[in-house]
């Protein structure tokens, strides 16, 4: 390694790291151009090291996707309904119950809930789906609704500000929120592939607001189509700012694009060095965030169990279906699911210590260190 640094030109950021010095924009930068990735994932292995060790986190979940009509024309986005594409559909209170009981027999935790945004559902809409998951899950930690979402629910609420509107969800059994439909925090990126959607200042201030009224969320990029190095740094910066302020972010996510029945399919698919790249820099530039997750859906559950030694402490989990980018056709082919088996099995190949989680990152299990890793 000294050798290996000796030879680089980011001794210095190596530097800043190892004495826990706060990297900048231009840090971020050179992370992005240089071709030293051994040594960019050293360092965030290192930061990873720091805060948990071995450690890697994961959790039984199941992801609900209640409609994929959406009025936001997403460039990138393969799952609305579209001529041509999939087929409109609306999950009611009651699809969602039965979608639950399938998989009554395992252990889930967290409930995920996101979907397009579908300008004729009302308010009570989301309050009865709210009642339907904790009808059949009555222990489960509801994950519902992008700040995208939330600003459409709103708009459909009967009160007059998102603090009221949120404190009602939550009365009804919301418990934090996921973290995507920032996509890159930058007005050019919003204005070319996603103008209809909320824009970057909204979003933040939408996190802002949930998190002052106490509800947890995650943070996402999507990368992989006309961002720039640069903006992906300021994404991650305005992120790190909003963290400094509020501490309501409980993971950071990348997620890699797949231009596959997009707008954007004459864009090749970022490689696995980018996706650890990626998670890489995020560790390094997040030194506010607790968590980086490898989500294993996007990127393989083997580029995953590789990012457990380029920054990521968590592989998220059983997802049971994930429509979102995988979209549903006949067959099975939308299936995304890993057994709880299946993920201590890649954990534990990978050199780490599975740590079975809840949404808010406390243990519901915790293996014994050797036998685990035996």
């Amino acid at each position: 390694m000294e050798t290996l640094l000796r030879s680089s030109n980011i001794a210095d950021i190596h530097d800043k790291v190892f004495h826990g010095r706060r990297l900048n924009l231009e840090d971020g930068l050179r992370l992005y151009e240089s071709p030293d990735l051994p040594l960019i994932g050293h360092m965030a292995n290192l930061a990873r090291e720091r805060r948990h060790g071995a450690t890697t986190y994961f959790v039984r979940n199941q992801h609900i996707n209640y409609t994929n009509i959406c009025q936001k024309d997403c460039r990138f986005c393969s799952f609305y309904a579209k001529k041509g594409g999939p087929a409109p559909y609306v999950l009611s209170p009651e699809d969602i119950a039965n979608r639950l009981r399938e998989h009554l027999n395992h252990p889930i935790t967290e409930i995920h809930v996101v979907g397009g945004i579908h300008p004729r559902l009302d308010w009570q809409y989301y309050l009865d789906v709210l009642g339907a998951i904790r009808s059949v899950r009555p222990t489960a930690h509801i994950k519902a609704w992008t700040m995208v979402e939330l600003a459409q629910i709103h708009k459909v609420s009967p009160y007059d500000t998102l603090d009221k509107t949120l404190q009602a969800l939550m009365a009804a059994g919301l418990g934090s929120c996921p973290g995507g439909g920032a996509e890159v925090l930058s007005d050019r990126v919003h204005e070319e592939l996603f103008g209809r959607k909320i824009d970057s200042a909204e979003w933040l201030d939408i996190a802002r607001v949930a998190h002052r009224n106490g509800l947890k969320s995650n943070a996402t990029m999507l990368y992989g189509h006309i961002e720039t190095y640069a903006e992906r740094v300021e994404h991650l910066i305005r992120l790190r700012e909003l963290q400094d302020e509020t501490g309501g972010f409980l993971s950071f996510i990348p997620l890699a694009m797949d231009p596959k029945n997009t707008a954007l399919s004459h864009i090749h698919r970022e490689s696995g060095i980018d996706d650890l790249r990626n998670i890489a820099v995020a560790r390094l530039m997040l030194d506010n965030f607790d968590h980086i997750k490898a989500f294993w859906v996007m990127i393989t559950p083997q580029v995953a169990q590789a990012a457990l030694w380029y920054g990521a402490d968590d592989m998220d989990g059983t997802v049971m279906a994930y429509e979102i980018t995988h979209v549903g056709v006949p067959g099975d082919e939308h299936r995304q699911a890993l057994t709880h088996e299946g993920l201590m099995d890649f954990i534990t190949s990978a050199g780490r210590v599975p740590v079975e989680r809840d949404t808010l990152y406390r243990p519901v299990s915790v293996p014994d260190v050797q036998e685990a890793l035996s």
